[in-house]
């Protein structure tokens, strides 16, 4: 008899522990490289928000901002491995999946973020996140960071020939490194989160950034002056695994789809907002001198970047561009 209660003891107890897993909710890493502060950062924590609410105990949210889990170098490895689930990476971190995505790297094409949102919400934009899937890349969103601009531990910074021969820092991207190159500048690929140590060392002289990413890391109180140049976009695209997405129960899925646009909404929104108080809070620190350019000096700079766009036309494809440049007004 001992034996016997023994094993239904067993039973019950096994039974117990797989309806206690059966009920335990699905955890989803989101790992990204930037401060919580950020649009990026606090559209991942939208994400988590809504993705909790609209499938209570189906799934648990952890988001990692900063690094804390994959650099900008090892996330989308992570990701192809299944070590994290979704990632947010700059949209200059994907031309070695598809040489397509290039178009938003080229500079001066968009004249502003609403260009670049009305591109992204067209057939052309929308076709670039499923662009991938034959590497198991599914694009999900394009979340907005902002217009970038030129800054440098120079005191002037006003035309092309003053970065000639500077080093920069650059993202891990083909287009960028022949923009600056067309300036006569040195690239350095380096992975975001070196970069201020990079600049206030001297191991580079400068980077281009939006301002809520040169506020939040801190970039004007190692640089002396950053023009105003708005010459290129830094945005992102929330990717998953492709097999993963698609193996999730329809419910699920469809759950996280609704949490991601809501979640997109909310960082767009505030990425405009955030680089407007984050240029006012460089200015009012008066660490770093904001120079103002003419269209004069913008016209110099735009000409100077110009052949980047011939060099970059095959792989992207003069149609694609063409269809870009439409959503300027």
């Amino acid at each position: 008899m001992k034996l016997v209660a023994a094993i239904l003891s067993g039973a019950v107890a096994l039974g117990l522990s797989a309806s206690a897993l059966a009920q335990s909710p699905m955890v989803i890493k989101f790992s990204h490289v930037v401060a919580e502060s950020t649009p990026k950062g606090q559209g991942a924590l939208k994400f988590k928000e809504v993705a909790e609410k609209l499938l209570p105990g189906k799934v648990e949210v952890q988001v990692f901002p900063s690094s804390q889990l994959f650099g900008d170098g090892k996330e989308m490895e992570a990701l192809l491995l299944g070590d994290v689930h979704f990632i947010a990476p700059s949209l200059s971190k994907f031309d070695r999946y598809t040489k397509k995505i290039q178009v938003f790297d080229l500079p001066f094409l968009f004249q502003d973020i609403a260009a670049v949102d009305s591109f992204q919400h067209s057939a052309d934009g929308k076709a670039l996140l499923d662009s991938m899937k034959n590497r198991n890349l599914q694009g999900l969103a394009y979340w907005h960071n902002g217009m970038k601009q030129l800054s440098t531990n120079k005191d002037k910074l006003q035309r092309p020939e003053d970065v000639k021969g500077l080093k920069f820092r650059i993202q891990a991207s083909d287009v960028l490194e022949a923009q600056f190159r067309a300036l006569g500048a040195n690239p350095q690929k380096m992975a975001f989160a070196e970069v201020y140590q990079a600049l206030q060392t001297g191991v580079v002289d400068g980077q281009e950034n939006t301002w809520s990413n040169i506020y939040s890391q801190k970039f004007h109180e190692v640089q002396k002056t950053i023009a105003n140049t708005n010459h290129g976009v830094i945005d992102y695209m929330v990717v998953t695994n492709a097999k993963w997405w698609d193996g999730l129960p329809a419910d699920v899925r469809d759950g996280l789809r609704k949490a991601m646009d809501e979640a997109t909404a909310h960082a767009n929104k505030l990425a405009a907002e955030l680089n407007d108080r984050d240029r006012k809070r460089i200015e009012e620190a008066g660490k770093a001198k904001i120079q103002p350019l003419t269209k004069e000096d913008l016209a110099a700079w735009q000409k100077a970047m110009g052949p980047v766009w011939k060099k970059f036309e095959d792989g992207i494809g003069a149609d694609l561009i063409q269809a870009a440049l439409k959503h300027n007004k």
